[in-house]
């Protein structure tokens, strides 16, 4: 993958086409015409992709082309938790557990802080069940009932930018308990968690001893409920498909 981005012949990609000489060398590379399109002024331009659908939260496709195109993956990866590796292969339980962040956190200037603590949770394993096993006992007129199903129904943290430090492990807690995620959803995103976490020890933080604490508390948890058990259908390493490729060639003619 590497050597064909490397080509040289991918790198003079022309974008915009704008003379009939370009549109002969993007023939001769064989490109897809549907990865073509008119702009306004009449040229034709090389079409990466669109952000995804804030409407789809859990299209796990959509969000790992998006990230492959503009996470920079095998460099420096911005985007927290999700296990890119030099194949340009995402993890699926990272980018869950990403999803799963993303439809729990409003965008604010306090996300981060929001979406730390949902990870250091999703990262220790039978944490969650074991607060959901809590909240069984203590309401048993109200018991807790997962949701599943095709329309999941997510109420978004919205927390003050002067209130965001005050958001803590038992909040995260009592918003995925009141959200009904479902425990197998949590222990799904253990990954995701644990990628996280090990990405904060590589950068600079004031957050190290949380990081450290935590850290430690997944490896005792590990050895009372061992790994926690993923979702079958989306285990496992993405592969990248051909569509990608192309993507990622465009992407470096844009640059």
């Amino acid at each position: 993958m590497r050597l064909l981005l490397d080509n040289p012949a991918y790198r003079d990609i022309p974008n915009p086409i704008t003379r009939p000489e370009d549109m002969t060398f993007v023939e001769c590379l064989h490109i897809p015409a549907h990865f073509l399109r008119t702009k306004d002024d009449g040229t034709t331009a090389l079409h990466v992709m669109r952000a995804p659908d804030p409407k789809k939260l859990f299209d796990l496709e959509q969000l790992a082309q998006y990230v492959l195109i503009y996470g920079w993956p095998g460099l420096e990866n911005t985007w927290q938790g999700i296990a890119v590796n030099f194949a340009y292969r995402m993890h699926w339980r990272t980018l869950f557990g990403f999803a799963l962040c993303r439809a729990l956190c409003a965008n604010s200037a306090g996300k981060t802080t929001l979406v730390r603590w949902f990870a250091l949770v999703m990262a220790r394993p039978g944490l969650y069940r074991e607060a959901v096993a809590a909240y069984a006992a203590a309401n048993l007129t109200r018991p807790f009932v997962a949701q599943y199903g095709a329309d999941i129904e997510i109420c978004q943290v919205h927390v003050p930018d002067d209130q965001v430090r005050n958001f803590s492990n038992n909040d995260a807690i009592c918003v995925l308990i009141h959200n009904r995620i479902p425990p197998d959803w949590v222990d799904h995103a253990y990954t995701y968690g644990v990628v996280y976490l090990e990405q904060q020890f590589h950068q600079p933080t004031m957050s190290l001893d949380v990081f450290r604490d935590v850290d430690d508390e997944r490896l005792q948890r590990l050895s009372v409920y061992g790994p926690p058990p993923a979702i079958p259908h989306w285990d496992g390493w993405r592969e990248i498909s051909e569509e990608d490729r192309y993507r990622l060639l465009f992407k470096r003619a844009d640059e």
